[in-house]
């Protein structure tokens, strides 16, 4: 059985302020080693359940976030950006289920850090209509490549925001929200033994794959800055909305892939720190 596990930050164990996850932070370099243990207890829990081979992709910010050293040995790291497929880098039809660790909710949510992949500069997105953030077209991705998301771990507007999408996913949420930046915690311990548990119970019945997607999908993002979407509009297929919102067709994972070059021609043109 061969897992993969894409590993955000911001809904990891304790976690709730840019201060834990942002490098230069007060207490970035504490919150890479909580991201790291979280994602340990999903890998002992797959290892448990008989994985094989367990493929990491540390998909938050930089994506130099987890130290190697501190990787669980069972398991092997994509690690460091740019990536074509970004937080799903190194997903292959090949893999049995996909393991979402410390995902957080759309841009809009009341959830602890959320936003939708850039911060304050993607206000809302949707996938053929669907209000969509990371958790959704990480969700959708997988499932075009076809292969099924079993577990995501994070705050518990996370897990809602996930069985809202797919109730077939178990979940973990490690901490409630209070405000988007305060959280009532659970343990660490008592948060990675429910992790390595549900994982452990979640993969002992082989996830159902679904079929590759065929059909295509529409994409529409809408940006803070017109600027933004007036650029993209130079990238063929692209069509507008109005003047800060735009949308394209594609199959997926192609169209994932497009929105990563969207992201990066956004960032080129704003700069802008992810939490204001």
């Amino acid at each position: 059985m061969r897992i993969y596990i894409s590993a955000d930050m911001e809904g990891v164990t304790g976690l709730v302020d840019a201060e834990d996850v942002q490098p230069g932070g007060r207490d970035y370099e504490r919150g890479r080693l909580m991201m790291a243990e979280d994602v340990n207890a999903a890998v002992r829990g797959a290892v448990a359940a008989g994985a094989t081979e367990v493929t990491v992709n540390d998909a938050h910010g930089p994506m130099r976030n987890i130290l190697p050293e501190a990787l669980h040995p069972a398991a092997r790291l994509i690690r460091g950006r740019p990536k074509q497929m970004g937080m799903l880098e190194g997903l292959t039809p090949e893999h049995d289920a996909v393991i979402c660790v410390g995902y957080h909710s759309r841009a809009g949510a009341l959830g602890v850090l959320s936003h939708s992949f850039m911060g304050h500069e993607i206000e809302d997105m949707w996938l053929d209509g669907r209000p969509v953030g990371e958790i959704g077209l990480a969700h959708a991705t997988a499932a075009a490549i076809g292969v099924p998301v079993a577990v995501l771990t994070g705050d518990d507007c996370a897990c809602a925001e996930m069985t809202e999408w797919d109730p077939s996913v178990s979940t973990v949420a490690v901490k409630d929200t209070r405000d988007r930046f305060a959280a009532d915690l659970r343990r660490p311990e008592e948060a990675r033994a429910a992790i390595e548990e549900t994982v452990a119970t979640a993969l002992s019945v082989p996830p159902r794959a679904s079929a590759p997607a065929a059909d295509p999908s529409t994409l529409t993002v809408r940006w803070q800055s017109a600027s933004v979407a007036s650029t993209l509009l130079g990238i063929p297929g692209v069509t507008s909305v109005d003047s800060r919102t735009v949308q394209a067709q594609g199959v997926l994972p192609g169209l994932y892939r497009l929105f990563g070059v969207w992201m990066r021609v956004a960032a080129s043109l704003t700069n802008q720190p992810p939490y204001c």
